[in-house]
């Protein structure tokens, strides 16, 4: 099963792959879905996480095969059911499933934050919550369980040290970013390479209401000199945001940065059509940087 992007660009909304594990159903955003293929066999690798099956090579790559069952704390999968294969973070990880629903096309608004309708296991590993006709489909946070498996796929932070001794500066950069462990993480880089004038919102709403703000009151050239955006944030997300800030004849000159683990090819392209000035994925920290430094000096 192939999946396409069928969605306009900016219109706050994304596509949902509704999917079985234990019983619950679960969803994903479609952005992040190379192939869906049956379950193979697969080579289990010595000494890996308990969430890890092993390795196998659908084509000529190979790809590393995570239990999701194991990952909700449900106990083992059996062999059968799918794998949907992903790709974002520049990875391509294979989940184990047991059946796919198929697709809801909603609107970021939709997404309810969780909260005490989940469980336990899930609370961690949650982005948010849709209602379908009655029955609530729990979004996993994809990231999260990858990082938590293996800590070095995550942010790389120690990418800010290769940049030596950096001068202090109080430019105002704006971040959009909703993963509460990400924005420090970012935020704490950014400190740790000189910009220590940051403004942190939750989504890309509170980012947009922030700029609006500024610009009414006549602020905006002192107050945001940079933006900063994840692409999947509840209420609004990235894509959105950009194309608000880049269709405005008064906020367009303002840099927008996408930094999210849904930049591959065809992320990449709706970008530069909405207008934003760079792109980079989630672990290149020290990227950001020097892209950071290059569109504040122009």
């Amino acid at each position: 099963m192939e999946t396409k992007i069928l969605l306009e660009n900016g219109t706050n909304e994304l596509e949902v792959l509704e999917f079985v594990v234990d019983g619950n159903s679960y969803g994903i955003n479609v952005a992040k879905i190379r192939e869906i293929i049956p379950y193979q066999p697969i080579t289990p690798v010595p000494n890996a996480h308990p969430s890890v099956e092993g390795i196998f090579m659908p084509r000529d790559d190979m790809i590393t095969a995570i239990d999701l069952r194991n990952c909700l704390q449900r106990g083992q999968s059996n062999p059968g059911g799918l794998f949907i294969i992903t790709s974002f973070n520049k990875l391509d990880i294979a989940f184990h499933v047991d059946s796919v629903i198929g697709i809801h096309r909603v609107s970021w608004v939709d997404i309810i934050k969780p909260g005490a309708t989940v469980t336990t296991a899930e609370d961690g590993i949650s982005t948010g919550i849709i209602k379908i006709d009655g029955k609530l489909i729990i979004i996993l946070d994809f990231e999260k369980i990858i990082t938590d498996i293996n800590p070095e796929t995550g942010l790389k932070v120690t990418e800010i040290d290769s940049l030596g001794v950096r001068e202090e500066t109080s430019i105002p950069i704006l971040i959009a970013e909703d993963s509460s462990l990400l924005r420090k993480l970012i935020c704490d880089s950014l400190r740790k390479a000189g910009y220590d004038n940051i403004i942190k919102t939750e989504n890309g709403e509170e980012a947009w209401e922030y700029i609006t703000k500024c610009r009414d009151a006549g602020t905006l050239d002192e107050d945001v000199k940079l933006l900063i955006t994840d692409i999947e944030m509840p209420l609004m997300d990235g894509h959105r945001l950009t194309k608000l800030v880049k269709s405005d004849d008064t906020t367009k000159q303002i840099p927008v940065v996408i930094f999210s683990s849904l930049v591959n090819e065809e992320m990449r392209k709706k970008g530069e059509d909405l207008g934003a000035d760079a792109q980079l994925s989630k672990p290149e920290i020290g990227n950001l940087v020097k892209v950071i430094d290059e569109l504040l000096s122009k």
